[in-house]
């Protein structure tokens, strides 16, 4: 019986002692940070996705503008990472970090500018997007250093913000509203956004690309142990979100819109973010429930009012998706996550109100100067062969 024990053992003590080598070799020190390193890359390869392929198609809904949507998102990705990279590796700003770590917190800051963007898409020119990375990322960064690091020692607690509700959505959120105020002509405001089925359906693979890799997005950056219960959360209040959206949005128009599923179903995301880590799961599914329906009454009554009311264009709603259930997600922190500081909480929330919408302003008056597109939403002004296509189409037709 002793003999059997230690046959059956022996593949066992083989893995481990296989696991202690390549731990031993990959980082020599004897530890496991390589393997937890590649398993952030893993996540870091999730979430580049989810900037180039889900914003970048969740932003084609604009039926003539879907070759510049998904340039801007590259070019907007392309200079967002090496200036944000940069920045922190250069430890400058708080603590120096991991490659891979400072990777992903440059792909968050990618992620919030994509969102500020989505504002103005389609009324500027496509350097002017570059402009606007120059301009954002800068703000971007102050901002999470005085709230996550205590840059300036006014935080006078601890913040909860995971998965960036407050930091990433509302920021890019707030920024990009701020900035359209001087990036919205008369003519635009009154400029009808067009869309077809064609151009729906390609949102809809965005959407649904977000959808899929939003657990690596909020689970990035927690501690291993805090993974599993992470993911589950996300993908609860993913759930929950897009069930109410589907409710609502055939409750209040009558029938499915399409633009409300695309858009809506992914508040939950957004929400869960400030509490991933912490939530239980009946928890993840009420704020994604809740975020959803603030969400859906955003975008199908409130939108257009807010529109008026300021004299601009939401091109992509970001104020719905990610305006207001961010700071419903910041908010839903105070209750739900031991001991943390609510004072803290709403100064930190505050302090990223007031950074997004100033430094918005600025940059949406710096951006204005560089003056306008002839033709709003239209690829015909700075894409080729796109007059000829329009021309061989209506042949056809």
């Amino acid at each position: 019986m002793k003999h059997l024990r230690i046959l059956l053992s022996l593949p066992v003590l083989f893995l481990v002692a296989t696991l202690r080598s390549y731990a031993s070799e990959a980082t020599g020190i004897g530890n496991l940070s390589a393997i937890l390193e590649v398993q952030q890359y893993n996540r870091a390869i999730h979430i580049m996705a989810m900037l180039l392929v889900g914003f970048g198609f969740l932003m084609v809904f604009v039926k003539k503008y879907g070759r510049s949507a998904l340039t801007a998102t590259f070019l907007l990705v392309s200079v967002t990472l090496p200036i944000y990279y940069l920045v922190s590796d250069s430890g400058m700003l708080g603590h120096q970090k991991s490659p891979i770590e400072n990777l992903i917190l440059a792909e968050f800051a990618a992620a919030s500018l994509l969102i500020a963007a989505g504002a103005i898409l389609g009324r500027i020119k496509m350097y002017q997007y570059i402009v606007l990375a120059l301009l954002f990322v800068p703000f971007y960064i102050f901002n999470e250093w005085i709230i996550l690091d205590d840059g300036m020692g006014i935080m006078i607690g601890n913040f909860a913000d995971t998965g960036g509700s407050i930091i990433i959505h509302s920021f890019g959120a707030l920024f990009g509203i701020s900035a359209a105020i001087s990036l919205t002509t008369k003519e635009e405001f009154k400029t009808n956004i067009e869309a077809d089925a064609t151009s729906d359906r390609y949102s809809m693979l965005g959407s649904m690309v977000l959808w899929v890799f939003w657990p690596s997005f909020c689970a990035a950056l927690v501690p291993v142990e805090a993974i599993p219960a992470t993911v589950v959360n996300v993908f609860l209040a993913l759930c929950g979100s897009t069930v109410i959206t589907y409710i609502l949005s055939t409750s209040i128009r009558g029938k499915i819109n399409i633009a409300d599923i695309a858009n809506a179903a992914l508040a939950g995301g957004v929400a869960i973010g400030a509490t991933c880590d912490h939530a239980t799961p009946l928890t993840a599914i009420i704020i994604g429930v809740l975020a959803g329906a603030i969400s859906t009454i955003g975008f199908s009554i409130l939108q257009s009012k807010q529109q008026k009311f300021h004299k601009i264009i939401d091109t992509c709603g970001v104020s719905n998706l990610h305006g207001l259930p961010g700071l419903f997600g910041g908010l839903m922190a105070i209750p739900v996550v031991d001991g943390l500081n609510i004072g803290s909480q709403l100064f930190g929330i505050a302090i990223t109100v007031v950074i997004a919408v100033v430094s918005g302003l600025i940059s949406g008056k710096i951006i204005s100067l560089f003056g306008h597109r002839k033709e709003a939403y239209n690829d015909v002004e700075e894409f080729e062969d796109v007059e000829e296509e329009i021309a061989t189409l209506k042949k056809v037709a």
